[in-house]
């Protein structure tokens, strides 16, 4: 992994945090009775979003990493789906939409990469996403025939430092957001 870097250094978690603001923004001028339904739900998420980085950041149990860029990831996509609803509404408009969806979209690009270089800590067998080496007949088609229990066993484990490794943001990798 690469040298630690503060949370506030972490370019996802600047984007995220942006983005709550612009949300917190957006949602006061809506009607005054969603202000405290779906405005308080999209501004929650919103905010989740940053926070489930900021809560595992300095987690030295790998899996309890992976699962803090797992629930961010979770509330991002919860984020466009009420934005989606405020356009659905009225409040917002495809323009507006589109524009907080593809900012998201790639945050949750980036999340993904992060997860990817988090799994490289795990043993082979314990990984969620295909190795790229892997040729076979689908993805994780290597793992689903192993029946194997997942278990604490520090000798299989590459150390992993505080913080979240950069990820590898191939161009040429497939959009699986």
């Amino acid at each position: 992994m690469s040298e630690y870097k503060k949370l506030e250094e972490l370019i996802v978690y600047q984007k995220l945090c942006k983005l709550h603001i612009e949300v917190c923004e957006m949602t006061r001028k809506w009607p005054a009775d969603e202000k405290f339904e779906l405005g308080s739900q999209v501004r929650r998420s919103s905010n989740s979003s940053p926070a489930q980085l900021a809560e595992k950041y300095d987690d030295r149990h790998l899996r309890n990493k992976i699962e803090g860029v797992n629930r961010s990831r979770g509330e991002a996509g919860e984020t466009v789906h009420h934005l989606f609803v405020a356009k659905l509404k009225g409040y917002e408009s495809e323009a507006v939409y589109q524009s907080f969806r593809e900012r998201y979209k790639e945050c949750i690009r980036i999340l993904n990469g992060i997860e990817r270089k988090l799994e490289l800590y795990l043993p082979e067998r314990e990984r969620r996403w295909p190795d790229k080496s892997d040729q076979g007949s689908g993805f994780g088609s290597q793992h689903s025939t192993q029946a194997t229990a997942l278990r604490e066993e520090p000798a299989e484990y590459k150390a992993c430092p505080p913080g979240y490794p950069e990820p590898d943001l191939d161009p040429a990798a497939p959009d699986i957001s």
